[in-house]
């Protein structure tokens, strides 16, 4: 696919919320242990122009990325997708 024919799209990817797995061991605020890479946008991506026909609650699977759902943000022309699961996790 060409950037010519492709939408534009935001994309948000998601990653775990806390930098630790067992935050019952923390003896601190919970709030030093957040991940600052959490959530990472993509302002501008390139997609295939079939997904200006997406609707809300439609799952897509992009190559190499992973699995995205259409967000409610969505609108006027401007996509939104947010990634539900990673292809491979490693941790």
């Amino acid at each position: 696919m060409s950037a010519q024919h492709a939408v534009a799209a935001e994309v948000r990817l998601y990653d775990k919320l806390f930098l630790r797995e067992d935050m019952n061991s923390i003896d601190d605020d919970f709030k030093n242990h957040l991940n600052p890479d959490s959530l990472q946008v993509l302002s501008k991506v390139y997609a295939e122009p079939e997904l200006k026909n997406a609707k809300l609650g439609e799952h897509f699977q992009f190559l190499r990325m992973g699995y995205f759902v259409l967000d409610p943000d969505s609108k006027d022309g401007k996509l939104v997708f947010n990634r539900t699961v990673t292809l491979r996790d490693s941790k």
